[in-house]
């Protein structure tokens, strides 16, 4: 990160409108043109508790959270009390002046004159940040009245006189601290969180049916379908339970529907059948699951990567399976597109895994260029033969033709038994091998048109630290910092953690000097599954499952 980067954390109870402050400002920011990347850290509960909001800003790209704090915005003293220790030394605290900043440098701020109704205090707080950052006011009221348009003209005035007067306040207050330099000009950016790009992924790819149960941190995927269902013709269903979930998007698959599921943990524990499920029927369907902490229900709003071998060996049987993990934001989108793809292309369940930090996490993109997506392959809707048609025909690949049922005169025949190449039940012995072999015949493809992990930087007689999914950020600003200090650093990381290419990364590992996995577990999950496939040990390893994400400094710490 460059010097100019700042870390705003906005710190209160639930309730109290810490995320709509947050939110304002990250995407005012975004719109003026510089680079962030949100954290959110909240307690499993309504309100009360103490939660934050954590934007790291700056004119240049930012990868990772950061522990340092700039700007600690207290929206009750207990926030003043928990991240004091961690006020850089430029740092400001802003808190109301009936709770005082406790001896720390910065401004007390007389909400209750400011704002005419406590509803609008959180106003307040943005015309105070804004004046402390230099930001142009214009990118905050252009926002308050997109936000506010709908209720009326005098709920925008309203918001927007507060605004103004805590602006026109904290300038006066003549605060020693240094703006954010001008951000380079830059094209348009977009403000996205994980799952959103997770759900404008798989859209992207043509998902038409998402079914759920609402589970922490996953459901927000089909937040965002649902979003924009209407205007795309999707289908979004609420299940009675996770299970049913599942069920009902292998229905909408054999009907031709491309179907989109997101859950976590203890969601996909109960719909495991069902993957098995999906493994005979080699029906596609795409499930995303986010991790956060167990065992059981855990941290429920907090964020591991503790769920890959969950998601490896889901599903009683042997059937093939791919597995991706985005590392950023933009990796979300064009993830969840390939694992759309990958299902219908290969006629197998495909996973994608999140955590809550990633999935949470907003972050500043270019547009994406839908134009450039490769097209998603479509079942057919009409055979030569329709007398002849077998749904599970033997082919070289494993990969049969799959028809959509009732659209011609075929009949297109599935069951959960072992089957026929024309779809009915078998106990025939030498049939279930032969069906069990085209099954499995298709785990070439799958690792024939698998990712090779992405190479940062020069890893020859390097540090090189490799990772999976949301460790990414931290990672690269780790080497970084390795770098400025004088010593060789590169990242290795996994887009798709299954199948493994092992050609593509064992050469890389015995070029460097040393070898550290960075992982969001205890026991390093990756770590053990190369060695298990391909025989490579790691010299180190540095986990972190407190819920928190990881930050340059937490890996360096422990190296």
């Amino acid at each position: 990160m460059g010097a100019s980067a700042i870390n705003i954390v906005i710190g209160g109870e639930a309730g109290q409108g810490l995320v709509t402050v947050g939110e304002f400002l990250s995407r005012a920011l975004v719109r003026a043109g510089y680079a962030i990347v949100v954290t959110l850290d909240y307690q499993s509960r309504i309100r009360g508790g103490h939660n934050t909001f954590a934007s790291r800003a700056d004119t240049g790209p930012v990868t990772a959270p950061t522990e340092a704090i700039d700007l600690l915005v207290a929206l009750s003293a207990e926030t003043l009390d928990i991240h004091k220790a961690s006020l850089t030394a430029r740092g400001l605290a802003v808190a109301d002046a009936a709770i005082g900043l406790g001896g720390l440098p910065g401004l007390a701020v007389p909400y209750k004159e400011l704002s005419p109704r406590p509803l609008y205090e959180n106003m307040a707080a943005l015309g105070v940040l804004g004046a402390l950052l230099c930001l142009d006011p214009a990118w905050i009221t252009g926002l308050v009245r997109e936000k506010f348009a709908s209720r009326g003209e005098a709920v925008v005035a309203a918001n927007t006189a507060v605004f103004q007067a805590a602006l026109a306040w904290a300038a006066a207050q003549q605060a020693s601290f240094a703006c954010l330099p001008p951000p380079p000009r830059r094209g348009k950016r977009l403000m996205l969180h994980g799952n959103e790009a997770i759900a404008l992924g798989g859209l992207a790819a043509g998902v038409d049916f998402c079914s759920f149960y609402p589970m922490t941190p996953g459901t927000s995927v089909i937040q965002a379908c649902i979003d924009h269902a209407d205007r795309l013709g999707t289908v979004c269903e609420q299940a009675e339970d996770q299970i049913a979930a599942l069920i009902m998007a292998l229905g909408a698959s054999y009907a031709g529907a491309r179907p989109l599921v997101s859950t976590s943990r203890g969601g996909f524990a109960l719909m495991v059948e069902g993957v098995s499920l999906a493994g005979m029927l080699e029906t596609p369907v795409t499930i995303v699951v986010a991790q956060r902490p167990g065992p059981a229900t855990g941290l429920p709003t907090r964020t591991e990567q503790a769920d890959l071998d969950l998601v490896l060996h889901a599903g009683h049987g042997e059937f093939p399976r791919a597995v991706f993990a985005p590392g950023t934001v933009e990796q979300c989108f064009h993830l969840a597109h390939k694992a759309v793809d990958t299902a219908e292309r290969f006629q197998s369940p495909v996973f994608l895994l999140t955590d809550q930090f990633l999935a949470d996490s907003y972050r500043d993109v270019a547009p994406f260029d839908l134009d450039a997506l490769p097209p998603v392959p479509r079942p057919l809707t009409d055979v030569a033969d329709p007398g002849g048609y077998e749904r599970y025909a033997v082919t070289d690949s494993g990969v049969s033709p799959r028809l959509v049922p009732g659209l011609c005169p075929a009949t297109v025949v599935c069951d959960s038994d072992e089957h026929t190449p024309d779809g009915h039940i078998t106990e025939d012995l030498a049939v279930r091998r032969t069906m069990q072999d085209k099954r499995m015949r298709k785990a070439a493809g799958l690792a024939a048109a698998a990712l090779p992990p992405d190479v940062h930087g020069d890893p020859d007689g390097a540090t090189l630290l490799a990772c999976w999914g949301s460790t990414l950020g931290a990672a690269l600003e780790a080497a970084e910092c390795l770098r400025q200090r004088g010593e060789k650093a590169a990242v290795l990381h996994f887009g798709q953690v299954w199948p493994l290419v092992p050609d593509a990364f064992l050469p890389v590992l015995a070029r460097a000097a040393r070898t550290v996995m960075v992982e969001g577990n205890g026991v390093g999950q990756l770590a053990r599954l190369l060695r298990r496939e391909t025989g490579a040990v790691f010299d180190g390893l540095v986990t972190r499952y407190d819920g928190l994400p990881f930050t340059a400094a937490y890996i360096l710490e422990r190296l």
